[in-house]
């Protein structure tokens, strides 16, 4: 029973009506291996109504109360049916002028058809809500999820019926105590921004699938670890077809793993090579497309299957300008290409989890990435609640892509100021990526210390690669800096510059003295790499950014709303001076490395 119910008290004079509803958290512990599986999927036509007063969950509309006990009508705020509809997945910024700027909650809904069979459970599972999501089918709530980026479903077995009426509310109101936090350098785009779909799957079925190459430097064991939902199962068949493995994993309480040895041709940028791997378990039955590849750090070289790699890079939102963040998946790979062209084997995914549309396809396509969480700035470092939302989208992220041989970094957050509270904060969010994930390295992108003009972040310890963001020529002008920084800088492990750029707006000439002018971005990118290609230490580089994107902070002339720090125009059809300066200087490294 609601809380305004239990005291006899209307909507509109209780206060903590949120309450009622925090009770039903889902998170990284009730998601399930989905690679495989049939969806059903709702994307497609949905009513909205915006709500900027909460009134669906205050007033309770997913209840649908039309008439008292008495049978007389009652007047309703809501008209389901007759709201104007929104095709989702979608970003509400981009579908309607007078939503570009809205903040705060909307509620989508529609109605479905379900037939369940017997003897299945039904997950409902969503790639994307930007930020608060509240779920409601036929008259009951299911529950809610928090974190904007990340995956989340809900067990609906027992709510589904052959007709079913939905209701979502999204709520990408900004707050101090999220993460991000309500102070960031992009647009806050809000929606049911990824997929939406219906997932069957038995009684007992598979949790978690992840399989990777042993890292031990011999290239020939591959290490696989499975989790069933219930305890019973004893055993699960593994097949991989191309490297003619069949295999029994013994499993107690529904868990195990084996290590098999076996000779997989290893994936790299050069080489992306995939395989299709099956797991069957009683009445389930899974499949995940992968690669086996080895990435480790020794002294302050990063090694990829044993060799050095230098990680030719560049940062990139996930921004669109007709989709905002939901990109199609041909945007997706118009991405990858852009940054291939430019010679770029790496990608740095700032600052929250892109898709995993994006993994997917880098691993087709032969990038390596860098997949990021939003502790950016200025987070409650102090608060636990602040941590525990920071750790939950952490183990989304890792679960989601646990077997995309292209990811081989996960980053704790992105300049934060080094402090004691943001130092324990940190550090336990690296602990917990090192303890879930031995085949990937951990890192973040820290912040140049001016004060000793050093690479001293106190986190750095707990890193096995240093990224480094720095932007002299543009927010410190004195070049002279940049090579007295890496003077007085003694790391013991490989650094990643993960920041450096300058505005230009596109089409705008000028000289080489006038900031915002193609020409200084171009100046400051010859610098920046004379100086930087000399740093022993320095095992790869992410310039910001690819492309210009939207950011409400950036209101001069030469940004009208937009970081234009980007190599390429917000559109991604006009390349920059500097696009060609990188694509030179990553041309001639590879030609350097034959």
């Amino acid at each position: 029973m609601s809380t305004y119910k239990q005291k006899n008290i209307s909507d509109i004079n209780l206060e903590d009506y949120l309450q009622e509803y925090e009770g039903k958290q889902t998170s990284a512990k009730n998601l399930f291996f989905t690679g495989g599986r049939p969806r059903e999927s709702l994307n497609g036509t949905w009513h909205y109504a915006v709500d900027q007063y909460d009134t669906c969950i205050r007033q309770h509309w997913f209840e649908e109360r039309y008439r008292d006990a008495q049978g007389n009508t009652l007047p309703v705020d809501f008209s389901f049916d007759s709201w104007p509809t929104m095709e989702l997945p979608c970003c509400w910024n981009t579908r309607e002028e007078k939503l570009f700027l809205y903040e705060g909650s909307m509620i989508f809904t529609r109605t479905f058809s379900f037939h369940r069979e017997k003897d299945e459970k039904v997950f409902l599972h969503f790639g994307a809500v930007n930020y608060v999501c509240r779920v409601f089918l036929n008259k009951q709530y299911v529950g809610m999820h928090r974190g904007g980026s990340t995956p989340f479903c809900f067990d609906v077995t027992g709510l589904l019926q052959e007709e079913n009426r939905i209701i979502i509310q999204a709520d990408n109101t900004r707050r101090e105590e999220q993460v991000p936090t309500d102070n960031f350098d992009w647009f806050n785009y809000g929606g049911v921004y990824r997929d939406i779909d219906l997932i069957r799957v038995p009684r007992n079925y598979v949790r978690r699938f992840k399989l990777f190459l042993v890292p031990d430097g011999c290239f020939d064991k591959i290490r696989v670890e499975v989790s069933m939902s219930g305890k019973r199962a004893q055993k699960a068949f593994l097949e991989i077809p191309e490297l003619d493995l069949q295999a029994e994993i013994p499993l107690k309480d529904g868990a195990g793993s084996s290590v098999f040895k076996v000779n997989p041709v290893l994936w790299s940028p050069e080489n992306p090579k995939l395989y299709k791997a099956y797991l069957t378990c009683g009445k389930d039955r899974v499949m995940e497309e992968t690669g086996f590849r080895e990435i480790r750090v020794k002294d302050r070289e990063i090694l990829l299957n044993g060799k050095p790699a230098f990680l030719r890079g560049v940062c990139s939102h996930e921004d669109s300008v007709p989709n905002g963040k939901a990109l199609t998946e041909e945007e997706y790979l118009d991405t990858l290409h852009q940054a291939k062209n430019m010679g770029c084997n790496f990608m740095r995914l700032a600052h929250y989890p892109h898709s995993e549309k994006m993994a997917m396809l880098a691993d087709r396509e032969g990038i390596l990435l860098w997949e990021e969480i939003p502790v950016y700035w200025a987070i409650r470092f102090a608060r636990q609640d602040t941590y525990g939302d920071a750790e939950n989208q952490l183990a989304e992220l890792m679960h989601r892509d646990a077997n995309r041989p292209s990811v081989i970094i996960w980053s704790v957050g992105n300049e934060n100021a080094d402090t004691n509270p943001r130092l324990r904060f940190m550090k336990r969010l690296a602990d917990f990526a090192h303890r879930n994930d031995k085949s990937r390295l951990v890192s973040a992108a820290c912040l140049v210390s001016f004060s000793e003009l050093a690479i001293a972040d106190r986190l750095a310890k707990y890193l096995d690669v240093i990224g480094i963001n720095e932007y002299m020529g543009w927010y410190s002008p004195d070049f002279g800096l940049l090579p007295r920084l890496f003077e007085n800088s003694h790391p013991d492990k490989p650094v990643i510059i993960t920041e450096f750029g300058a505005d230009a707006l596109p089409g705008l000439v000028g000289d080489e003295k006038e900031k915002g002018t193609e020409v200084y971005q171009k100046y400051v990118y010859e610098r920046q790499l004379q100086i930087l290609h000399t740093i022993s230490y320095v095992k790869g580089l992410t310039p910001w950014i690819l492309y210009d994107f939207r950011c409400p902070r950036r209101t001069s002339s030469i940004q009208n709303y937009y970081n234009r720090k980007g190599l390429l125009s917000p559109d991604k059809k006009y390349r920059k001076p500097a696009y060609e300066e990188m694509r030179k200087f990553y041309l001639q490294l590879q030609q350097e490395s034959r």
